[in-house]
């Protein structure tokens, strides 16, 4: 009898490894869009320069043009949603990958500004629509005991993509002798470099034709038994299927498909949880973290630091911002989602307040320009330091607070609205500093730092916590 048993518990151990293993695969496939995600948002930084000097624009019309991808990246994240509930989570990841596409070759071949301006809107839209579709998709196919790990992998995506993007731009530097303009096999080093992101576009693609759609989605269309069956490859085949998918089916039975208008409510139009989410997705862009990732080589040339260093450098705070979603994957299910945002703010406050210091020691002006050395050295270590305590916190838990917090017949409707916010307080960072910078590079990094001072009694008063919570008990 007890043979028996002990082999019946192994038998149960072993597809519980083998479900999860197959729920990694599927979430890091679904996080492919992450990838693109942070890639695309990134790959930007090395062009901006060339950009510049091809078209010969100022610094207002080149944030314009850096910062116009976020505006389609707001629309794809609001109509995100709804466009998931009506056909599917995986034909929206299908739609964002051929978007994709069709922006980097777009891109990389523009025949004029506006050319490359429109070419960038669309690529915006292909990320908006995967910013709201992965953690989404992620959240639905998790266990709850594993869903912040693997809510994480969005988050680690977008910062590998980055990573990737900052060290391929490096290499096609080094390939065009240092110059951005330099030619390539008769195109420009920042043509290639923006041209680059159709392998991991149509990777995208091919991925979304391996993985399950969402069992919630295939419960909300009526496809019972298909639903199972993803349910007993994801929820380790050892719970009660029929009692699993009756639980899902309570909590969407008095639901309706999510609308904009179910999101309204409350004194302030929004209902609580959705002011709560779009804080989130705005103090995360108001600290100032993707100036670092769109334009740190024309920040650390501003300073008087040479091109291949800058570029170098933005490859090292890449690297930093991996190591630091690594720390939050491990952390985020074990001490819960709140402390890491309160650690994390409390560190952007100290990094981003000591490099608003150095840069106001900064002297010169036009091409001549430098920092103190005991300024530099602060600066650049005060910029990694930014990145590594943004990438532990903020950069994790906003994403897996998004996919956990609203309640089922909100989430999506929510989540795109979330999003859209989220993408809007981009643009208006990324349109902003070139302009604040030419002002006062210093007191750019005080608004910043500011920012992040103020996120601090923002999570004590209104986050919930959300960790070892199943997504039908929120709300």
């Amino acid at each position: 009898m007890n043979s028996t048993v002990g082999s019946r518990t192994s038998d149960d151990q072993e597809r519980g490894a083998d479900s999860l293993v197959y729920v990694v695969f599927i979430t890091a496939a679904a996080a492919m869009g992450g990838f693109l995600f942070g890639y695309d948002s990134s790959v930007i930084n090395g062009a901006v320069e060339a950009i510049r000097d091809r078209y010969d624009i100022g610094s207002a019309t080149l944030a314009q043009v850096v910062a116009i991808a976020l505006i389609g990246c707001a629309v794809g994240a609001a109509i995100a949603g709804r466009i998931a509930d009506r056909i599917g989570r995986i034909w929206v990841m299908r739609i964002a990958a051929t978007l994709f596409t069709a922006s980097a070759i777009g891109s990389a071949l523009p025949f004029a500004l506006w050319d490359l301006a429109m070419w960038r809107v669309i690529g915006g839209i292909g990320i908006g629509m995967a910013s709201v579709i992965g953690p989404a998709y992620i959240a639905e196919v998790s266990p709850p005991a594993y869903r912040g790990r693997l809510a994480s992998f969005q988050q680690a995506a977008i910062v590998i993509g980055i990573a990737t993007s900052q060290l391929v731009n490096f290499a096609i530097l080094k390939m065009a002798g240092g110059e951005q303009r330099g030619s390539i096999a008769g195109l420009e080093a920042w043509q290639w470099m923006l041209g680059v992101m159709v392998i991991p576009a149509g990777l995208y693609g091919l991925f979304s034709f391996t993985i399950p759609e969402s069992p919630r989605y295939l419960i909300s269309v009526g496809k019972i038994e298909k639903a199972k069956q993803v349910l007993a490859e994801v929820e380790r085949g050892t719970g009660d299927l029929d009692a699993r998918v009756t639980q899902i089916e309570q909590a969407m039975h008095s639901e309706h498909r999510s609308t904009f208008k179910d999101l309204l409510g409350g004194g302030f139009g929004f209902l609580p949880v959705v002011w709560i989410g779009i804080g989130l997705s705005m103090f995360q862009q108001l600290v100032g973290i993707n100036v670092v990732f769109y334009y740190s080589a024309t920040l650390w040339q501003s300073v008087g630091i040479d091109p291949s260093s800058s570029f170098f450098y933005s490859f090292t705070t890449s690297i930093i911002n991996i190591v630091g979603t690594v720390i939050a994957m491990l952390l985020v299910d074990r001490i819960g989602r709140k402390p890491l945002a309160l650690i994390g703010s409390t560190g952007m406050v100290v990094a981003l307040g000591l490099e608003a210091w150095a840069f106001s020691a900064k002297t010169g002006s036009g091409d001549d320009v430098s920092l103190p050395h005991a300024q530099g050295i602060v600066a650049l270590v005060a910029a990694h330091c930014f990145v590594l305590f943004f990438a532990l916190s903020w950069g994790v838990v906003v994403w897996v607070l998004l996919g956990e917090m609203f309640p089922n017949r909100l989430r999506a409707a929510a989540l795109g609205v979330a999003a859209s916010a989220q993408w809007i307080a981009n643009w208006v960072i990324t349109a902003s500093f070139p302009s604040l910078a030419d002002w006062n590079l210093s007191g750019t990094y005080v608004i910043y730092t500011l920012f992040a001072l103020l996120s601090i009694p923002f999570v004590l008063r209104f986050v919930p916590e959300t960790k070892g919570k199943a997504l039908e008990e929120m709300g």
